[in-house]
């Protein structure tokens, strides 16, 4: 009996405790209040915000040229090329395009300041020019504008082992001016415009302003070699063989076989010549091979049997 009041007792206590307890320590803590504002009303544009497009700071493509600048020069050369009688001058096609590259040239730093079209060539100068070509094509010989002078065809010799078969007359050969027409075969010729070409003209270079033309000391003659009795032809009458006495320069000035050989510039010029000529002609003779070819060089175009040159 004691021990049912004792726990009823208990139990009242424990009521009565919680009852006494404050409301925060049972209750959880309301949420704090969150202020809030109404928004403003927003009114409607009356006219729509223009649309941002990006510049960029420097242009890709070049600015227009103006008119007026290009009107300008236009005027300014048409009245110069009218002055200066340029025929067949037509300002809307000529000068109009100089405007326009000299504008851009102007403005552009990747152009050339200069970049115009040469004006056209007057009528007068192209027909020069065309007759001066056809000239030129009906001098040449052998198929070669280079080689300019007549054919002359069969050369009969003296003696049955001289003469010519096809004989060509010489006159300049890649634009060096022989000093007397020289006769040959074509073969010869071809071989000469070689040796010009590859081996005179760089040997020479700029001395005296450069090849004019050479002294030809023999070409064609039906005799015998080194105008010996009972020798064998020589090249010379067959038509495969000239004789270089000097190379005359464009200042009036000459190198010569006979003074020059060995000596100074002119000397180491002739050397190569010589040595050019080697690898080019069949024979090639000049001052130490014998007493015969002291003053000239004598060029060849005879087969030998071992294949190469015979040089001296």
């Amino acid at each position: 009996m004691r021990i049912v009041w004792a726990s009823a007792l208990a139990a009242g206590l424990a009521v009565q405790a919680m009852a006494a307890a404050p409301e925060s320590s049972v209750r959880p803590m309301p949420r704090a209040a969150v202020e809030t504002v109404a928004p403003e009303p927003v009114s409607e544009p009356t006219t729509l915000p223009e649309p941002m497009v990006a510049v960029p700071e420097a242009q890709i493509r070049p600015a227009a040229r103006p008119s007026s600048i290009e009107a300008i020069f236009h005027r300014d050369v048409a009245d110069e090329l009218r002055a200066a009688g340029v025929p067949g001058f037509v300002p809307e096609d000529a000068a109009l395009g100089i405007a326009r590259a000299t504008a851009f040239a102007a403005r552009s730093p990747q152009a050339i300041a200069l970049s115009l079209r040469p004006l056209l060539r007057p009528p007068a100068m192209v027909e020069k020019a065309m007759a001066r070509r056809q000239e030129r094509a009906r001098g040449a010989v052998c198929g070669d504008l280079a080689l300019q002078g007549q054919h002359v065809g069969h050369v009969p010799g003296r003696i049955s082992a001289c003469g010519v078969q096809d004989a060509v007359k010489i006159r300049s050969v890649a634009g060096v001016t022989l000093s007397q027409q020289a006769v040959m075969d074509c073969t010869t010729a071809m071989t000469l415009k070689r040796w010009v070409e590859s081996g005179l003209k760089p040997a020479v270079g700029s001395q005296g302003g450069g090849v004019a033309g050479l002294r030809v000391a023999a070409h064609y003659a039906c005799r015998t070699r080194n105008n010996q009795p009972g020798a064998k032809v020589s090249e010379h009458g067959k038509g495969r063989a000239i004789d270089i006495a000097a190379v005359r320069l464009k200042d009036g000035s000459e190198i010569s076989v006979l003074r020059d050989w060995g000596r100074g510039a002119k000397g180491a010029s002739l050397k190569r010549m010589h040595g050019s000529a080697c690898r080019t002609f069949g024979t090639v003779l000049g001052p130490g091979s014998d007493g015969h070819h002291r003053d000239h060089l004598h060029f060849d175009t005879a087969r030998h049997r071992s294949g190469g040159s015979y040089c001296r």
